[in-house]
């Protein structure tokens, strides 16, 4: 059974149109000019129909623009509210980060407060104690553990809930934009806190604008617009698709030229598929894979050498435009990915069309079936042309080694007692 089951989840709130009248003078002056006194609050429809599951060991990303109901989201998961329609099924203990500092005392010390958020995420008095040094050590608050939070600046805060939730060891992590906040240290201990957790078959709810977190940490993304789910599955596709459809969203009110065209082009009768997807300013007319000899080829031997031809056509100029390529094996696991971008090569003029070359000097795969990624985009990620897992190749070795890449190595076997 999976830990995560959402279906058909709609949830209103209520907000006051118009504001009662708080004395007999202005009830009057209300009456007067035609405002109904006591007028029913409108509803907010926060969310709609939302329909999602959450494999266990899965991290799963939520994006969306502020106000689409991404938070609403994560605290139904938590319990925090109750859904209007449909059913919520969320199995095992559940750790949430949804606001920082959220259950915190601001008179009680940093020491109080682990005890009391500790009982509140299920431990016990005994197993908070059990953990206390651990929570303090890793929110790096030892000298001032012992001080209210509510002398704490925002990256304490932080810290402190962070740790506190990760320590009670659910089963179930339900994080809202709360990384955004701390030093570059403490992210990376965050991170490999979130990976061993992936690792220890524990399943993650991630809410974050940073788009390049998301395709990083997450399994699978869900994309909220105004309450539904626009589009679900692949990171890098939904992410792709989001950001289009911001895009093409400014263009409308936008004045850049570049903008009104992508726009424009976005409704052209290209139809998107989960294995391409982008608004065709530049498109990807074909791709090819050679060995050195110039024969084209997709079967290779471990070690061998191979040279990505990508043929692209302009069909209106861009700036700053970035080509790039990622291995994927077989069981979708990324084995590398690079662009021009990243590796700060500049681009000439394209012109109408022309080729992309990439010499890939060794392929040092194992045996096995590999795909081949390829994408021209804009710097900012809005993609051009994505074509994800169009082309497949093939990586035969006479070694029957297990992994992902060959690595150079010797052995050197040094008995340390000759043997008589």
């Amino acid at each position: 059974m999976v830990p995560i089951q959402v279906d058909g989840v709609s949830k209103r709130f209520r907000r006051q149109t118009v504001q009662p009248s708080t004395t007999l003078k202005s009830a009057i002056v209300d009456f007067l000019r035609g405002r109904k006194v006591s007028e029913s609050p409108a509803t907010f429809q926060a969310l709609k129909d939302v329909t999602f599951a959450v494999p266990s060991g899965h991290t799963l990303g939520i994006i969306g623009r502020n106000g689409s109901g991404k938070s609403t989201l994560l605290k139904l998961l938590a319990g925090i509210y109750r859904p209007d329609h449909g059913k919520i099924g969320v199995r095992g203990k559940v750790g949430a980060l949804l606001e920082l500092g959220a259950g915190f005392h601001p008179e009680f010390s940093g020491r109080e407060n682990i005890l009391i958020n500790g009982i509140v995420l299920g431990l016990s008095k005994r197993e908070v104690r059990q953990h206390l040094d651990d929570i303090i050590r890793f929110a790096e608050l030892e000298e001032f553990i012992d001080e209210p939070v509510k002398t704490y600046s925002v990256g304490m805060y932080m810290r402190l809930g962070f740790s506190v939730a990760v320590h009670a060891d659910p089963d179930v992590l339900l994080v809202d934009e709360i990384l955004a906040v701390g030093d570059e240290g403490f992210f990376q201990k965050c991170y490999d806190k979130l990976a061993a957790f992936r690792r220890r078959g524990k399943t993650i709810v991630l809410v974050s604008h940073d788009l390049s977190t998301v395709s990083r940490w997450c399994d699978t993304v869900v994309w909220l617009e105004n309450g539904r789910i626009q589009d679900q599955g692949m990171p890098q596709r939904v992410i792709d698709l989001y950001r289009q459809h911001v895009a093409a969203q400014e263009a409308e009110v936008a004045v850049g030229e570049h903008l009104r065209i992508a726009a424009e082009v976005s409704q052209a009768p290209e139809v998107e598929t989960a294995n391409r997807w982008g608004s065709r300013e530049v498109e990807i007319v074909s791709v090819k894979m050679f060995h050195t000899s110039r024969q084209e080829r997709y079967v290779y031997q471990s070690g061998e050498s191979v040279r990505v031809v990508v043929h692209y056509r302009v069909h209106h100029p861009v700036p700053d435009t970035v080509f790039g390529i990622a291995l994927m094996r077989s069981d979708g696991l990324w084995c590398y990915g690079t662009n021009t971008a990243v590796e700060d090569i500049s681009l000439p003029p394209l012109g109408e069309e022309g080729n992309v070359e990439i010499l890939l000097e060794r392929l040092d795969f194992v045996a096995g079936t590999y795909y081949l990624d390829v994408a021209v985009h804009a710097l900012d990620g809005y993609p051009y042309d994505y074509h994800h897992g169009l082309y497949s190749f093939t990586v035969k070795s006479d070694l029957q080694e297990v992994g992902v890449c060959r690595i150079p190595h010797s052995w050197a076997i040094k008995p340390l007692v000759a043997v008589s």
